[in-house]
Parts: structure tokens; C-alpha cells; sequence
């Protein structure tokens, strides 16, 4: 069995990144292709008002990062939270990444504002506190690449704290076995975090951006990320490694 997902595109990316890059739907399938479940993937654009047809269904939805602020009035996220909601007390699965990350805890109950730290950038690294069985393989430490001045900053209720650092309180959660989310971007590569360091080089200063390209010397555990999110959707459906 393969696992059908639907990516939430919350974001068009530059001009002058989207030759090499194309979107970050398609980030997303090429990192999904490096894990070991079976999956396809749907990716719909809510920026430009794209979302699946009325009646179908997937495995699980995922939200995608945005420049956008998750609680923001932007005339595109309200239609996206009230379709994220329906997904949700239907009981469908759903996945957040930066930007869904923030906007699913808001939406569900949570609170997420402009942090107080700054801006997060580069390589960051995270203590476990929580690790489902479905977080395979397992970690003591994650590492992920990083690009958010917004961060969660209280849970929803229902809501287990996975992953945590003292810049980010509240890295990554799940409600239950039908929402995960991450602050980090497994679906970034380093080329590409450069290529958005050196843009907003000036916004975030240039202690924060040389220390940032410095870390960028370092791996990340993206591919894990997408391993332990495929696993988490594949509980009970009975899909199987490729």
C-alpha cells in the first residue's frame, strides 16, 4: 500500500529561487523520496486559492512553510483554517511544517506570535523529551535547518511536546496520533538556506547570519523527520516499506 498525501502549498517561492528550486511541494517530494514508505503526492497551491477536488481524500495533509505569518490576515489563511478544521474533526491526519507548525497550534487551541528571541537560522539543534514508537529511527538529539522569526509559544491542549531547545521552547508536538508538526524544515537543503541566508542577510543582522552560515558546516536530519512523519500516518494502514 502506498500512503496519499496532499502538501498544502502556503508560499511562492522567489523569483530568483524557483528555477532550482520550483516550490516547496516539490522540496517535499524529493525529500519523501529518500525514505523507506511507499508514498505519492498531490501538491496544491491555498496562496493562488488551489485545494483538492470537494469529496476527495489522502492519507494526510501537510502544510508546507510560508514567509507568511501564521496569524496573519493575509485573505488566503482563513479559507486554509477553516479547511484545515473540516480536515481535522473529520478526523483526517494532518502535518505541519514552520508555517503549518504555527498555524495548526493556533488553529487548534494553541498560541503563536512573533518570538522574542529573533530570528532562527541555519543548523539548530533540539533535545527529544518524547519518542513515540512510530519514531523510528530514534534520536537523543535532532538536527534541522532552520528559518522562522514566529514560533509557538503555548501548545494546545491535547498537545505532547516532542522536541524542545531553550531558543525554541516548542520545536515540534503531536496531538494525538492525528497531528505532527516540526518548527524545523527537514524538506531544506543547505544550498538553500545559504541562498535565503544571503537574502535576508541585511533583515537579520550580521552577528545572527554569520553564525548561521557557520553552523550551515554541519549535517541535518531531515530524511529522519520525513521517516518518523510517513510513519506516524502509516500507523494502521498497514503500508510497508519500499
Amino acid at each position: 500500500m502506498s500512503l496519499r498525501i496532499c502538501i498544502l502549498e502556503t508560499d511562492v517561492l522567489r523569483p530568483e529561487l524557483v528555477d532550482q528550486y520550483q516550490g516547496y511541494g516539490r522540496m517535499f517530494e524529493r525529500l519523501f523520496a529518500q525514505q523507506p514508505l511507499a508514498a505519492s503526492f498531490e501538491v496544491f497551491n491555498v496562496v493562488q486559492g488551489h485545494y483538492p477536488a470537494a469529496g476527495e481524500r489522502y492519507d494526510a495533509y501537510l502544510v508546507t512553510g510560508s514567509k507568511a505569518d501564521s496569524f496573519g490576515s493575509d485573505p488566503w489563511i482563513q479559507p486554509l483554517k477553516a479547511f484545515l478544521l473540516e480536515r481535522y474533526e473529520s478526523g483526517d491526519k494532518l502535518l505541519g511544517i514552520c508555517f503549518g507548525h504555527q498555524l495548526l497550534a493556533l488553529l487548534l487551541g494553541g498560541r503563536a506570535e512573533r518570538a522574542h528571541q529573533g530570528w532562527g537560522v541555519g543548523i539548530h539543534h533540539y533535545e527529544m523529551k518524547q519518542q513515540p514508537q512510530w519514531m523510528t529511527p530514534a534520536l537523543d538529539q535532532l538536527t534541522l535547518l532552520i528559518s522562522h522569526q514566529d514560533q509557538v509559544t503555548a501548545l494546545p491542549e491535547k498537545a505532547t511536546l516532542l522536541a524542545s531547545s531553550e531558543f525554541c521552547p516548542v520545536a515540534a508536538y503531536c496531538i494525538e496520533d492525528q497531528v505532527l508538526c516540526f518548527q524545523g524544515h527537514p524538506e531544506f537543503v543547505h544550498d538553500y538556506s545559504r541562498a535565503l541566508l544571503d537574502i535576508r542577510q541585511q533583515c537579520i543582522g550580521e552577528p545572527v547570519y554569520s553564525k548561521a552560515v557557520a553552523s550551515l558546516a554541519h549535517s541535518h536530519q531531515g530524511t529522519t523527520v520525513a521517516e518518523w512523519m510517513m510513519r506516524f500516518v502509516a500507523q494502521g494502514k498497514g503500508a510497508q516499506p519500499v
